[in-house]
């Protein structure tokens, strides 16, 4: 007999009762806000938003991390370390399928040994699939944190580093590296005026100025982004017109860099020998990549197995570290059953005084459920 998503979701969340993680349930009505600010495009455009009586946003859940974040930190433990899991629908709006569907996941918060947490999440992930019995389970891994490292090491203007670091996030870092980088940018086109009255400002005060025009024509939110966030990328956008181009050896470093692609040990290797003839100090976050490396095979996962990617990011605002998914091996162009990552800012964004380390993952249960079929 086929099992629900439902009935996967129970199964799963006791097994990560198993491994010391307790359940919690976030409402399923969320502050839309908090999305809008913190999430990938992905799914700030796909989300189910309405709006009270007093004028507030709120949003059926798009996803867990967040609404969990928000419950921990809502806890009489916020301050402590916890590993929390949870089993349930999300809403998003999806094309040809159901704009309701579930998901299972864990978080865990403020461990300070961030690499043993991370094998530990990737470790329970793909061993709970491997369990419902997904034949040929596949992790792919990448690392926000190594790729931004790169950025600072190569002093990049930061309008640029700001326009690969979105790349990298939608999976078009291989393309943005193709564009001429080595240019730089005039003043024009479209919104020129506007552009050049915010250039040169405090950044408050350029904040300030184009909100204050949104909301003199009236706009407030275009394609599920707050007056705030079209702030933002104006000011971002003025930024990249003053900026100059990347010399063409970064650029090479960077291409280099992309194309880097094996199992993690391959991998490091790989970028050791890049960070040395490009005299780039890497050394502190390659020491944390293979250190990571080795908790993981401590945790019983084939090493060698592992696809990792150094072009590989998720489409996600929070990530700041390890990403990675398990997909089914067993078909060509499966999307990923799992998706993680570390997120060591976003608790803080929430609220809480101090950057708090987090890592976690999630499954999509209905792709489960149709991979075991």
């Amino acid at each position: 007999m086929d099992r629900t998503p439902q009935d996967l979701a129970d199964a799963l969340v006791a097994s990560f009762g198993d491994s010391g993680y307790g359940r919690v349930e976030p409402p399923v009505l969320q502050p839309a806000d908090v999305f809008l600010d913190l999430s990938g495009e992905d799914i700030r455009a796909r989300m189910f938003v309405t709006t009270d009586a007093a004028g507030r946003e709120w949003a059926l859940r798009p996803e867990y991390t967040i609404p969990v974040a928000r419950a921990y930190l809502a806890s009489p433990g916020a301050a402590e370390p916890a590993a929390l899991s949870y089993g349930g629908p999300v809403f998003r709006l999806r094309a040809g399928e159901s704009g309701e569907f579930w998901q299972a996941g864990i978080e865990s918060y403020g461990r300070d040994d961030a690499e043993a947490a991370d094998a530990e999440v990737l470790a329970i992930a793909f061993d709970a699939v491997n369990a419902m019995g997904l034949r040929r389970p596949e992790i792919r891994l990448g690392d926000v944190g190594l790729f931004t490292a790169l950025l600072d090491a190569l002093a990049l203007p930061p309008a640029r580093a700001r326009q690969l670091r979105r790349a990298y996030a939608q999976g078009q870092l291989a393309a943005a590296l193709g564009e001429d980088l080595t240019a730089a940018h005039a003043v024009g086109g479209e919104h020129a005026g506007l552009l050049r009255a915010v250039q040169g400002q405090d950044p408050k005060a350029a904040r300030a100025f184009v909100e204050d025009v949104l909301n003199i024509a009236g706009i407030s939110t275009v394609g599920g982004r707050t007056a705030a966030e079209i702030a933002e990328r104006f000011l971002a956008r003025a930024e990249a017109e003053a900026d100059a181009g990347v010399s063409p050896e970064a650029v090479a470093v960077l291409r280099r860099f992309a194309a880097i692609a094996g199992d993690p040990d391959a991998a490091s290797s790989q970028l050791r020998a890049l960070a040395a003839e490009a005299r780039l100090d890497l050394g502190a976050v390659l020491d944390s990549f293979d250190a990571r490396t080795g908790f993981i095979a401590a945790r019983g996962v084939d090493v060698a197995q592992i696809a990792f990617s150094a072009a590989f990011g998720r489409n996600l605002d929070y990530y700041t570290g390890v990403v990675f998914e398990i997909r089914d091996g067993g078909e060509a162009d499966a999307r990923p059953i799992v998706g993680g990552g570390r997120y060591d800012r976003l608790i803080q964004t929430l609220g809480a005084s101090h950057p708090i380390p987090a890592v976690g993952c999630s499954i999509w249960l209905d792709r489960l459920a149709g991979a075991l079929a």
